[in-house]
């Protein structure tokens, strides 16, 4: 290799920031090479907006060649790491096989779905990670309601507008309040169901929504999604799910088609397939992102367990907030492998956090201010806006369009059921997004 190469596996707020500082620092003096499955950076905070209609998927996912001019960008889903051979294997869209060489590595790979060994969850149950999930699940709840329109059956169409979300963190309350307002949206166009009501249940085992965030914070997003109507059962869970509906945890049957999961998410199986040292499905890192025993390799973001040095003793929690720092320090500390610099630990300061109900109803704690309904909505709006690397004036003129407008109440057939297999973290699986 003529210059020093440095990969980057994987685009998420990691990768994506560890390559762009990189490129800033490098200033061409390295190769930076990104190995990434798809041509973008995906948003994933405004992924439920997907959803719910509100958002065109374009507006979410970021190109890669145009944000970050100067990296080499390789399509594949990476397989297999030779820490000795200093190599990463790779598997193309096209099913072609490839290896990259590499100086400094940078383990970005994110995660997959959770997914828990509940009889039928795997056979019936939609996943929500990527942009293929998303659409997947709108055209589902949007036929749904169609087919509740067409059939005479009352149980039938009782069973067709009930809707289960499993998970009730960051991601389930916002899907369950985004695509709550879309049915909503989509029963004002079916006069045959006039007076029908969408039922949506939002279950989790932990005592309240939101758990592990600040508890006021809880407290008023429940009491917003309870007023809407949506039941939220805490400390339930799915038992078993079939094709007519989900077992939950407390014997009684919900009669449904729908069940979205939520639960969570899971390291990258590349990580544990590497057979470096690991906590908890993570690879453990010492507090500069560097990899046991390799100094040459680091990881960051969901891969990673980084020392949190607020709470000693623990690694810090799979956010998009840790993801970016620890994606830029990534940068810095590999420039400072090169003389640029010197090596910083990881220091975080917790800026708070935002969900967007849909509507005009959020909840937020910026700095530690506990804020609700429009100023909620107000700053989840704007941290959006500046987070996003791209297209803020599409993504805040769709915002207003939804605003003054409805959600579009078509299905729009771009991805059949068997492309978003929800065990994503299967080997034999290239998965598409992340």
């Amino acid at each position: 290799m003529a210059r020093p190469r440095i990969v980057i596996v994987g685009a998420g707020f990691a990768g994506y920031e560890t390559a762009r500082h990189l490129l800033r620092r490098s200033r061409g003096a390295a190769e930076v090479v990104l190995l990434n499955p798809t041509d973008y950076f995906l948003y994933l905070p405004l992924l439920p907006e997907v959803a719910g209609g509100v958002l065109d998927p374009r507006r979410i996912t970021v190109p890669l060649a145009d944000t970050l001019a100067g990296a080499r960008l390789v399509l594949g889903q990476a397989d297999g790491v030779d820490v000795d051979a200093r190599t990463v294997s790779y598997t193309g869209p096209e099913g072609r096989r490839g290896t990259l060489g590499y100086h400094r590595l940078v383990l970005a790979a994110g995660s997959v779905n959770k997914l828990l060994p509940i009889p039928g969850v795997a056979d019936h149950a939609h996943g929500f990670r990527g942009i293929p999930e998303a659409l997947h699940l709108r055209d589902h709840v949007i036929r749904q309601i169609e087919l509740a329109d067409a059939t005479t059956d009352p149980r039938e169409r009782a069973a067709r507008l009930t809707f289960v979300v499993v998970g009730a963190g960051y991601t389930g309350t916002e899907v369950v309040a985004q695509i709550q307002l879309l049915t909503r949206d989509v029963l004002a166009h079916h006069p045959a169901l006039a007076g029908a009501r969408s039922r949506w249940l939002l279950l989790d085992v932990a005592d309240r929504v939101l758990p592990g965030m600040d508890e006021r914070m809880s407290a008023s997003t429940a009491k917003v999604l309870r007023d809407r109507g949506i039941e939220v059962r805490t400390g339930t869970s799915v038992a078993e799910a079939t094709a007519d509906g989900v077992r939950l945890s407390d014997d009684s049957f919900v009669p449904s088609r729908t069940l979205a999961w939520c639960v969570g998410v899971r390291p990258d199986p590349l990580a544990e397939s590497i057979g470096l040292p690991m906590v908890k499905g993570r690879l453990q890192v010492d507090e500069f992102l560097a990899v046991s025993g390799h100094p040459e390799i680091l990881a960051c973001g969901d891969a990673a367990a980084v020392p949190d040095p607020q709470n000693p003793g623990h690694s810090t929690p799979m956010t998009a907030q840790h993801a970016v720092r620890q994606g830029r320090l990534a940068a810095h500390n590999i420039a400072a492998s090169y003389g640029v610099g010197k090596r910083k630990p990881y220091r975080h300061r917790n800026l708070g956090f935002v969900i967007d109900l849909g509507g005009w109803q959020a909840a937020a704690n910026p700095l530690g201010l506990p804020l609700s309904g429009v100023p909620a909505r107000v700053a989840a709006r704007g941290y959006h806006l500046l987070a996003l690397p791209g297209n803020r004036v599409r993504t805040a003129t769709e915002w207003l369009f939804t605003a003054v407008g409805s959600r579009p109440a078509v299905q729009l057939g771009l991805v059949p059921g068997s492309a978003v297999p929800l065990d994503t973290g299967a080997p034999e699986l290239i998965r598409t997004s992340r």
